[in-house]
């Protein structure tokens, strides 16, 4: 069972269209952390979490093992002679 099932062809390519965009947003750095804001009453600030590239990476390719796009990862094992 997939975290993915149930969702359309369709619905999984906009995911990874989005988490693509959101891996080159956080690598060049135009996603904002912090954004603050003034108002009549005094200074506001929201703080908003990021994914780090590791995480935007892992969803990217469990999407593309979803849509058939990339195999699943195996665990690799030596054989010594």
């Amino acid at each position: 069972m997939s975290l993915f099932d149930g969702m359309s062809r369709l619905q999984l390519q906009t995911a990874l269209v989005a988490a693509q965009t959101a891996l080159i947003e956080l690598q060049t750095g135009a996603r904002a952390t912090t954004l603050s804001y003034t108002q009549g009453d005094g200074a506001k600030s929201v703080t908003r979490k990021m994914a780090s590239v590791a995480e935007c990476s892992a969803l990217i390719r469990q999407l593309q093992v979803a849509l058939g796009i990339a195999q699943p990862r195996r665990a690799r094992r030596f054989v010594y002679l």
